[in-house]
């Protein structure tokens, strides 16, 4: 029986006799005679990749070999395939074969115990299909910076920007840190003061993180690390002082604070930057006695004011009565003011005479009275 096959300019024919490959066969008609025995395969150029149960046999001949690009890539090996400059698959270990025509091939290869892929066309890679199973991106914002962990083994610190590496590397895993300075609000816990007076404290905390390395590695979490060691330093300051201490001086407590979490926070890299009492809530009962005290205190203050006034106002009197009794023409000049004030407004007209100017007006302003009676 004869056969007549058509293989096409961008197709490629294999020839197997009796099972077993005979050679590439390019664009053309073929005839094969006893098709039990003698058997032909068309294959398209325009799926680059050739996939053929029985490749690592093929790739053994050198013609079909001179058609294909074959990248061998081990385990610690991983390739990009451009096709016309345009990245068209990646690859990971194994044997791979690709027809060499109708398209342009570039293959590049990377060992991933390198780690890292620096690339200039980075973001095209990490937008290919194939790329979350092969890389792993990581981007750092302007205020983190990043730690990068290989089987639990610090690597290395990156500033901000975007890193890609390989999977399959290791057990990679990562940590960004935020550098800005951040606020830890220490929030109503109750102590006991010194007088045996319980009272909820609310502390608010400024830090921010100077040692990116001790803040993950010496400590779990810095952040409820320091969270921790606040409560127990406000739990110290508190319960050595007394109650009127406390609140007459809350500023001292705060410094306190200050003073032994900055010790304690620079052991994991964190830098304290400053600390203040927000809130001092009392008992109920607590506050009525305060309100209390706090009126009989001002109470007192307002009566020493008062009489501390009526003294000073009796003691600027005797002292300006014993002015005019030493000066008689201040006393004149006083009466005659006094005098004004009283006629201030009075719209009548006196003629005075010779003699004691003080009886004639005194004279006068009573006989109007009267007649005014």
């Amino acid at each position: 029986m004869l056969n007549s096959i058509l293989i096409r300019d961008h197709e490629r024919g294999l020839r197997f006799r009796d099972g077993n490959f005979v050679r590439l066969l390019g664009p053309g008609r073929y005839r094969t005679w006893r098709p039990l025995r003698d058997r032909i395969e068309v294959h398209s150029t325009l799926q680059s990749r050739f996939n053929h149960e029985l490749l690592d046999v093929l790739v053994q001949n050198a013609e079909l070999r001179a058609a294909l690009t074959v990248v061998e890539l081990s385990d610690h090996q991983r390739a990009l395939l451009w096709k016309d400059d345009r990245l068209a698959e990646i690859l990971g270990p194994g044997r791979h074969a690709f027809w060499r025509t109708p398209y342009e091939l570039t293959v590049e290869i990377f060992d991933v115990d390198a780690f890292g892929l620096e690339h200039p066309r980075v973001e095209s890679i990490l937008a290919h299909p194939a790329a979350p199973r092969f890389l792993q991106g990581i981007d750092v914002d302007a205020h983190e910076e990043g730690l990068l962990f290989r089987d639990g083994r610090l690597v290395r610190r990156v500033p901000h920007g975007r890193y890609v590496y390989w999977k399959g590397a290791g057990r990679v895993t990562f940590k960004a840190i935020d550098l800005r300075e951040q606020q830890l609000d220490v929030a109503g816990q109750e102590i006991m003061t010194r007088d045996k007076v319980t009272l909820r404290v609310n502390l608010l905390v400024a830090y921010r993180v100077v040692d990116t390395t001790l803040a993950v590695t010496a400590v779990s979490d810095h952040a409820q690390t320091l969270y921790r060691e606040a409560q127990l330093a406000l739990r110290a300051a508190v319960g050595t002082r007394l109650l009127d201490a406390l609140l007459a001086d809350k500023e001292a407590v705060g410094g306190e604070v200050l003073q032994a979490l900055t010790r304690r926070a620079g052991e994991f890299g964190v830098e304290v930057r400053s600390v203040g009492l927000r809130d001092i809530i009392l008992p109920g009962e607590m506050k009525s006695i305060l309100n209390r005290v706090i009126e009989a205190e001002k109470e007192a203050q307002a009566n020493l004011i008062r009489r501390r006034e009526e003294t000073a106002a009796a003691r600027s009197q005797a002292n300006t009565a014993k002015l005019l009794a030493e000066n008689p023409t201040l006393a004149r000049m006083k009466e005659l003011e006094t005098l004004a004030e009283i006629l201030a407004g009075a719209k009548t007209t006196f003629v005075l005479g010779a003699g004691d100017l003080t009886g004639q007006v005194r004279s006068l302003v009573g006989d109007a009275v009267t007649a005014k009676e």
